[in-house]
């Protein structure tokens, strides 16, 4: 398949947030599960309908594309116990757990993988007239016998999908010489029978969650949205993203494939090497997941088993680790990747001025302040005698507080990080 390769760091973000330590039920913390990318009904209240990825590419109208959007649906699972035999059938009472001869069952909501296809796009033909594909999930009720060692029935597992229905629209917009804007939206247009505005929590099960896109193109050339030419820059300050974070993927330095992420992430992202499984949980550390995981008592474990396959297979997982395996979670040190800019032979003087210019695969919010002005508050080194120059905004009106080291208005830079601008003029 042609995102084969690219899938791994795809299946992070399908099920980031799916399930959250302490990965259990009855627990009170990290309750709100399915925390991003979540592409909800209209009338939804504080939740967007549509999920928009708008991205550059260097192609002829003759170029095709390929976009796969993927998601996850959520099902109900409500645990029964069988309480008698009536004339007409068996009677089921719902329970929140049933413990069954060490057996735990619990209620708790699923998610079923979704994926829409929409292949060989000629970009041409979505020039004039943008291409609109309906797709839908129509509702599903199963029911699962629950046994004795004995075989007698004792209980049952409903699992319940509502129908879902979606619309995925595809635009090109012609920009000048050969650079094309690709537009990639997916609606949720499923209609609701309940009147009036839901909460998010009563109208998670009709919704696309943890939604993201692949693109690709075999001919044309994606265009870096974090880092464009100096040439397109204008143009991708054009591209409307909505609920979503294109970035390049793939092998490093090809430009055939993106993913648009409900989470921020740089162009080329990987998962760690020395991850040995998902936590579900790309924010936290391995390491510490795993102590965790493995700091509960073994009622909390019975229950984490009893919770979904995945975190049978987490806590499984967990248990089979050895003192090497912790180790390599402990810390890794990777080469630094060259930044295209050099060291610049200039003083560094505290009150200097200095326009911020950080490296293109630096921290999001170092690149928010991109061409911003700055005082430099002080110059410190590491213990890798690494140099590190703090500065504050000159438009900050909290500067001072940026003097005074409060985090938000004091921030660092490396060297070549700061250009001088008339360097011997002082605050």
């Amino acid at each position: 398949m042609i995102f084969d390769h690219e899938k791994e760091i795809a299946d992070a973000i399908l099920y980031e947030g799916y399930i959250l330590y302490p990965y259990r039920a009855s627990a009170v913390k990290n309750r709100q599960r399915w925390t991003f990318g979540g592409v909800f009904p209209q009338h939804v209240e504080g939740e967007i309908s549509t999920m928009r990825t708008e991205i550059l590419l260097r192609a002829d109208a003759a170029a095709r594309v390929e976009i796969l959007i993927r998601f996850l649906q959520t099902q109900e699972r409500q645990v029964r116990k069988l309480t008698m035999h009536a004339s007409e059938g068996a009677l089921y009472e719902p329970v929140m757990e049933l413990d069954v001869e060490g057996q735990r069952y619990v209620t708790w909501d699923e998610a079923v993988e979704r994926e829409i296809t929409a292949s060989d796009i000629l970009l041409s033909e979505v020039l004039s007239r943008p291409r609109r594909i309906t797709f839908d999930a129509p509702a599903q009720e199963s029911v699962e016998a629950i046994h004795a060692r004995s075989g007698a029935v004792v209980g049952a597992v409903t699992r319940i999908r509502k129908a879902l229905e979606g619309l995925l629209e595809i635009s090109t917009t012609e920009l000048d010489d050969g650079v094309l804007r690709l537009g990639v939206a997916v609606t949720n247009t499923t209609k609701l029978s309940e009147s009036g505005r839901l909460s998010r929590a009563d109208a998670q099960t009709y919704a696309f969650m943890s939604t993201h896109m692949l693109l690709h193109t075999p001919s044309g050339e994606f265009i870096s949205i974090l880092d464009p030419p100096a040439d397109l820059q204008a143009a991708a300050e054009t591209c409307r993203n909505q609920g979503t974070w294109p970035v390049l993927v793939g092998n490093e330095g090809k430009r055939d494939k993106i993913l648009s992420s409900p989470i921020i992430l740089y162009d080329y992202p990987k998962v760690a090497p020395e991850s040995k499984g998902p936590f579900f949980d790309g924010a936290e550390i391995d390491e510490m997941l795993a102590l965790r995981v493995l700091a509960l008592t073994d009622d909390e474990k019975r229950e984490m088993m009893a919770a979904d396959p995945r975190t049978k297979a987490m806590l499984e997982r967990c248990e089979a680790m050895n003192g090497p395996d912790f180790a390599s979670l402990h810390g890794a040190v990777r080469p630094a990747e060259s930044s295209r800019a050099e060291a610049r032979p200039f003083d560094l003087s505290i009150g200097h001025h200095v326009r911020l210019n950080p490296k293109p695969r630096g921290d999001v919010f170092d690149l928010a302040l991109k061409g911003k002005m700055a005082t430099i508050l002080a110059i410190e080194r590491d213990f890798d005698d690494r140099v590190h120059v703090a500065v504050t905004l000159m438009d900050d009106p909290g500067g001072d507080l940026g003097a005074a080291g409060f985090p938000g208005h004091r921030f660092y830079f490396s060297r070549e990080e700061i250009e001088p601008v008339n360097a011997g003029d002082r605050v």
